[in-house]
């Protein structure tokens, strides 16, 4: 097993971790969930993660031990970490912690964020960060706002910063029939995309209600209920959007 780095130990609330994720960065990737999160999204798949108290308490050190395990099979696949949510970014010193033991691991590291706390990420945390999954979930602010509980303009602000950086980023946007897929929203979103120089990927993602299952064992309405999964109609449409703003999809690529 690879030497645990001798990283300051900072304490983080993990809800729990995946070990073998395909669809969180490239390769394949030790997929670390952490509780909390500012947002309440409507389609939030994982709302037990909402509450920062909703995990174990687990040193960096100790998490790294346990990334340490699978070292060479994250190498051996052309993976590595992603740090995803809840939001990540209610806890950066941990992440920033964690994703500093993996650079000296040799490891790749991804944070999945939707940008809202992009302020409380240092230059450091950045610095230790070799992608940035950004997910966009609305370009219009109004809707943006009615669809995560928070304003737009932060995100894009935390982008324009990317940017500056000239930081990859890879970004998502999930496609949510009667909500998301409006032509001026999917236009919206195009077009702060096709801004950015830094973009190395845009996915359109299917909304999907796995998590719904969440919500009622939680006792929280799920509006979305009566919402169906896109169909690859409308996915195409959506590529096609894109598209003619200049921005071509992983889907339609």
């Amino acid at each position: 097993m690879a030497a645990v780095p001798e990283v300051t130990a900072v304490d983080g609330y993990v809800h729990s971790v995946e070990t073998a994720g395909t669809v969180d960065g490239p390769g394949v990737r030790f997929v670390v969930f952490l509780a909390g999160c500012r947002l309440t999204c409507l389609y939030c798949h994982n709302p037990d993660t909402q509450k920062l108290g909703g995990g174990r308490l687990l040193s960096s050190r100790a998490l790294l031990q346990e990334i340490a395990e699978y070292k060479p099979y994250l190498m051996h696949t052309h993976g590595g970490v992603t740090v995803s949510g809840g939001e990540p970014l209610v806890q950066p010193a941990f992440v920033e912690a964690v994703f500093q033991g993996c650079k000296e691991l040799g490891l790749h590291t991804a944070l999945d964020t939707s940008g809202f706390l992009g302020a409380r990420a240092s230059d450091a945390l950045l610095d230790a960060t070799d992608l940035v999954l950004l997910d966009i979930k609305s370009g219009l602010p109004g809707l943006y706002q009615r669809v995560t509980g928070v304003p737009l303009q932060p995100t894009l602000e935390f982008a324009r910063r990317l940017e500056a950086r000239k930081q990859p980023v890879w970004v998502r946007f999930v496609l949510v029939p009667g909500l998301t897929d409006g032509e001026d929203n999917i236009r919206a979103v195009a077009r702060i995309v096709a801004k950015l120089k830094n973009v190395e990927r845009v996915e359109v993602l299917p909304f999907h209600k796995m998590g719904e299952h969440k919500w009622e064992e939680m006792g929280m309405e799920y509006k979305l209920k009566e919402t169906p999964s896109p169909t690859k109609e409308q996915l195409e449409c959506a590529d096609a959007i894109f598209r003619a703003e200049g921005v071509v999809t992983a889907s339609a690529g």
